[in-house]
């Protein structure tokens, strides 16, 4: 008797009241609500059993206005992680990764559009100077599209076999451009390139160089250049 007006005071509850359907998880947590609009809201698990040869997998994570949002996990039916994707609108944006049950094999990098402004700003980098950025405002046809760098992977090792680059949705010709990775510059989740500071890039040399080496141009100098030993 305890129990049951236990059950019925959480059922009335401002929480609970807000949802058309729902269900109530061992720890007594509502999931899976639907609203009274029929919208999904909140924490989803669902569970799609075997069908015709296909093995069948669970996935959760949060619902918006009935549309996906943050992170959502997939499993198999066996609880073994099979894929981590992010969601925006209700779109993939930005970093999934997916695993077999030997590892990693392979993370997406995609971009959500906003279904109600579909312009965008998109950095667009220097065929050979990666540091140097111009923005652009283009019109993006779709609801999400292909954004940054896809990798993938040896599972058993966890080595880089292939990557690919895109730039909302096209596919960029690593012969006509320098990568972040073959530039070897960290990238972001959202794939801006952060500069970096070495001898691979061309930089102006400094007033004071520039002073000595017209003084001295026509002199034969000799340098000292930390060298020690008898060669």
């Amino acid at each position: 008797m305890k129990w049951l007006l236990l059950i019925l005071i959480i059922l009335s509850s401002p929480a609970f009241s807000q949802c058309k359907t729902f269900q109530v998880n061992a720890k007594g947590e509502k999931i899976n609500c639907t609203d009274t609009n029929n919208l999904k809201q909140g924490f989803w698990i669902t569970r799609i059993e075997k069908l015709r040869g296909e093995p069948g997998y669970e996935e959760e994570g949060v619902y918006k206005d009935g549309k996906k949002e943050g992170t959502w996990k997939i499993f198999t039916l066996m609880g073994d992680e099979l894929a981590v994707e992010n969601y925006k609108w209700g779109f993939k944006n930005g970093n999934c990764e997916y695993y077999s049950l030997e590892g990693l094999i392979r993370t997406e990098s995609w971009k959500a559009i906003d279904p109600k402004n579909p312009y965008d700003t998109v950095d667009v980098y220097d065929l050979y100077k990666p540091d140097i950025i111009t923005k652009k405002i283009v019109k993006v046809e779709g609801t999400c599209v292909k954004h940054g760098l896809w990798l993938y992977y040896n599972p058993a090792n966890g080595a880089v076999i292939k990557q690919e680059e895109y730039q909302l949705g096209g596919l960029i010709d690593p012969s006509k451009r320098i990568t972040p990775a073959t530039a070897g510059m960290p990238v972001l989740s959202d794939s801006t390139v952060i500069a970096k500071s070495d001898s691979t890039i061309t930089k102006p040399k400094p007033l004071q160089v520039l002073q000595y080496e017209k003084k001295n141009a026509k002199k034969k100098i000799k340098v000292r250049d930390g060298v020690t030993g008898v060669n």
